[in-house]
């Protein structure tokens, strides 16, 4: 078989993304006659139906599901083949990530990073949320910092940084905002906010400062990672939720890179993981031996 054409998986991403050939073409600048012969002869080449085709609508069918996911990541891999290469001309190293997304870690692994023989400055690239997997995908990016499960990492090689339990963010004045623990049972029926992407009924939410004002206000609250109460505003408080979801915050960069300048980053961020875990056991040990040498309290 023929290697697919980059312009016939743009064509057919159209379509599955529209569902409908009049507004396929209208977002191609095309006429539809020649996009309906293109997915056609894309069909009868791949020997298999994308769509499904009725007088009233058009659908994917299995074949056709498998082939957007890696339509777009093949359109993606071609664009990110040009941005880095041109990047060349302007040694750098592009990291994304959003809002405190980093547990804190960041500045860390940016001065242990700038000590590596292959270091390359740093541009610092913050997005909404829910962007980095698709910014790092299509090489506007050289590494992430993600969150899972949450990020799509596939593509990747993922470095694990730091596992993280829950706290749920809440406005001062909120009748759990003294607890020093909650559960996720306590919060049913809280409004929480919805993500990118995501269906649900709450408010859809970009960025990390629409969440926080949002909550301020009373219209929501939210349960993310604990890190979230590192540089919290005053006005809102961090509750630790027992069950509530582990997240894990990691490091991904493109598969099977031969960038010395990444791989001296991945070193830097796990060297300053690994430090960071043995302080956090350190201090729980102390904490523990503090504990045990204390009398219980009579009665």
């Amino acid at each position: 078989m023929d290697w697919l054409e980059t312009r016939e998986l743009a064509y057919f991403i159209a379509v599955a993304e529209e569902l409908h050939f009049g507004r396929a073409a209208e977002r191609l600048r095309i006429a539809q006659p020649p996009l309906s012969r293109a997915i056609r002869q894309l069909e009868q080449r791949l020997g298999v139906e994308l769509f499904e085709r009725t007088s009233r609508k058009v659908m994917l069918t299995a074949a056709g599901e498998v082939l957007l996911h890696e339509a777009r990541k093949a359109l993606d891999a071609v664009a990110a083949a040009a941005r880095r290469t041109q990047r060349v001309a302007e040694p750098k190293l592009v990291m994304v990530m959003k809002p405190g997304s980093d547990g804190g870690m960041l500045q860390a692994i940016l001065d242990t990073y700038a000590t590596e023989r292959d270091a390359l400055p740093v541009q610092v690239q913050v997005c909404a949320i829910g962007e980095q997997a698709q910014i790092l995908r299509d090489g506007r990016a050289d590494v992430a910092v993600l969150h899972l499960p949450y990020d799509d990492t596939s593509g990747f090689d993922v470095e694990q940084l730091r596992v993280e339990g829950a706290v749920a963010i809440l406005p001062a004045g909120h009748r759990y905002a003294d607890r020093d623990r909650l559960w996720m049972s306590d919060l049913e029926g809280e409004p929480m906010p919805r993500w990118p992407g995501m269906t649900g009924t709450g408010p859809e939410v970009r960025d990390a400062a629409q969440l926080m004002q949002l909550i301020t206000l009373g219209q929501m609250i939210a349960v993310l990672p604990e890190s979230a109460r590192i540089g919290l505003r005053e006005d809102l408080v961090a509750v630790p939720v027992v069950d509530g979801p582990i997240t894990t915050i990691a490091l991904g960069w493109p598969e099977r890179s031969s960038s010395r300048a990444v791989a001296a980053f991945v070193r830097a961020a796990i060297a300053v993981a690994e430090k960071e875990i043995r302080l956090d056991v350190g201090s729980a040990s102390s904490a523990r031996a503090g504990l045990s040498g204390t009398p219980r309290p009579a009665g």
